[in-house]
């Protein structure tokens, strides 16, 4: 499975058109909205999270681009709830750079976020889902 977040800006003439549930339809590809401002007649903006495998990911989004739509990739960071998270380490054993660590005799779970490359391997692999991926554009808006 393959994800990434996405900001998408709809021209007003095509903000009416139901371009991301062909997403769905056409790509099988799911998605998750963060944020969107959409009005009629108006530039539309929306942040999206698109999961699927590679191909289908590559040709959905050329379809939104052919169709008129600007894609960006959002800056991304990997964060952890370090309230929820239980110090099993399954995190460490799939982290490439050394971002995820274990603090011995405590055996508890360190992240360094200026190792982490947002490689994303660690949010399938914690058991208690505390690794989120989240962008870091903070183009969430009010």
């Amino acid at each position: 499975m393959y994800s990434k977040i996405l900001i998408l800006r709809f021209p007003k003439d095509i903000v009416h058109k139901p371009l991301v549930c062909s997403l769905v339809r056409d790509f099988d590809l799911t998605f998750n909205i963060l944020n969107a401002t959409v009005f009629p007649r108006q530039e539309g903006l929306m942040v999206l999270e698109l999961y699927g495998n590679k191909k289908n990911f590559r040709q959905g989004v050329n379809y939104l681009k052919d169709h008129g739509v600007s894609v960006q990739n959002a800056e991304q960071e990997v964060k952890r709830d370090e309230k929820k998270c239980t110090h099993c380490g399954a995190c460490t054993a799939v982290c490439p750079t050394g971002a995820l660590y274990i603090i011995r005799p405590e055996m508890t779970v360190q992240f360094d976020q200026k190792k982490c490359s947002v490689c994303e391997l660690c949010v399938p692999a914690c058991p208690t889902r505390v690794m989120k991926v989240r962008p870091t554009n903070h183009l969430f808006f009010e």
